[in-house]
């Protein structure tokens, strides 16, 4: 694909082509659309189906199972473009989460238009970060993709304060007919489709093409493999049970994830685009023993806290809810770091062909690991406590460790 021009004034302020412009705008409506379906999706499985913790691990199966199949349709749709995949992507989408928003099917018709939302929002995260990457000059691209997940944040903080206030106000509601949120989705959705044929238009125009490649798997990524299998566990925990913990044992709502996703929201728009500098100026090893110690560190609190509310040694009121409030906030930051694992890959690729596949194999890889941990995850939580289930994922975080301790990058890098 087209890369920027290259009357870039500096490293640290270049120039924003047309093709990137819409991009900014396609990855904005992304991130504002996902604040109204993704985020608040425990408190609709909590408030619509009265879910307990280990069904809430079950349900992780169809939302998780299309991560798994992802690899393999983006190498059945080889014949299309990255942004043409990734219009599929978002229709796919639409349908599953425009049929939830008009009604309250049954349990398991629920789980099918679950599986269908999800499939379109998993074959765009790999597409995501490759169609960017393919816009961004190499000298650049941390700088850039600290950007684009700054405008990301940005966003979902915009529709976390949009969520948070309409459910406080009465106006959305997942116990009414009508889940207004999952319909405000879909249109937005809808907006991204139509910014990304825009782009596909605009580089057809300009005869931009990039080699495709239907499936790689090689050693030299074994390193990468290894992460996003680690992220797969770390993903979990994150997407599914630290949300638990302030909405099962403290019996908060959806308003309250949403005023929690405002503030980190917030301090990611300073914190995403820092980290992103960050990668051009110390390195990718360096960032790897942060991006490792951070998921520790933030798992050994979840543990200390959500034990603490289990065993009564900790109040459900006052300065503790504010801890967990706070532990929640940090795993939002820790999992952000995931896009050193993205340029980590970009700058070992043997040919820039390898990223898409490579990317939707390694959210394949990950995938398996989070079903997997779904459901044994809701097992521990209930016979051995919430605590334990931290305690555990930071155990499993000591091999991002020794990952970026075995790291070998090409000189300068």
């Amino acid at each position: 694909m087209k890369t920027e021009g290259s009357n870039s004034p500096s490293l640290a302020k270049p120039a924003i082509s047309a093709e990137l412009k819409l991009y900014f705008t396609a990855i904005a409506f992304t991130a504002l659309a996902l604040s109204f379906t993704s985020d608040p999706i425990s408190n609709y499985f909590k408030d619509a189906y009265n879910v307990s913790a280990y069904q809430r691990g079950l349900i992780e199966f169809p939302r998780e199972l299309p991560g798994v199949l992802t690899t393999f349709v983006i190498a059945a749709l080889a014949g299309f473009s990255d942004l043409r995949i990734a219009v599929i992507a978002q229709l796919l989408g639409i349908a599953g989460i425009a049929a939830l928003g008009l009604a309250t099917p049954p349990f398991a018709v629920m789980l099918l238009f679950i599986f269908l939302n999800s499939m379109g929002q998993h074959l765009f995260m790999p597409l995501q970060d490759s169609i960017g990457m393919n816009l961004v000059k190499k000298g650049n691209l941390g700088t850039r993709m600290g950007q684009f997940k700054g405008v990301t944040t940005a966003f979902q903080m915009l529709g976390a304060i949009i969520v948070f206030a309409g459910f406080r106000s009465g106006l959305f509601s997942f116990t009414s007919p009508v889940k207004n949120p999952f319909l405000i989705g879909a249109g937005l959705f809808a907006i991204v489709a139509a910014l990304l044929i825009a782009l596909d238009r605009r580089l057809k125009a300009q005869k931009v093409t990039h080699e495709r490649v239907r499936f790689v798997f090689r050693k030299e990524y074994s390193l990468y493999y290894t992460l996003v299998v680690m992220f797969g566990v770390q993903k979990q925990i994150m997407l599914v049970y630290g949300p638990w913990v302030i909405i099962s044992l403290l019996g908060k709502g959806a308003d309250t994830i949403a005023l929690l996703g405002i503030a980190g929201a917030f301090l990611g728009m300073f914190f995403i685009p820092a980290l992103g500098r960050a990668l051009d100026r110390f390195g990718i090893k360096a960032m790897l023993y942060a991006d490792a110690l951070s998921f520790i560190g933030v798992y050994v609190l979840y543990g200390l806290v959500s034990g603490g509310y289990a065993s009564g040694g900790l109040a459900v009121t006052g300065w503790p809810v504010i801890l967990a409030y706070a532990v929640f906030i940090l795993d939002r930051m820790s999992t952000q770091m995931g896009l050193i694992r993205t340029v980590y890959l970009r700058t070992i690729a043997v040919t820039p062909a390898d990223v898409t596949p490579t990317l939707s194999l390694g959210l394949s890889m990950d995938h398996v690991v989070s079903i997997l941990c779904a459901y044994a995850g809701g097992i521990v939580w209930t016979v051995a406590g919430p605590q334990w289930l931290f305690y555990l994922a930071a155990a499993l975080s000591l091999v991002n460790l020794w990952v970026a301790i075995r790291v070998k990058l090409p000189e300068g890098k």
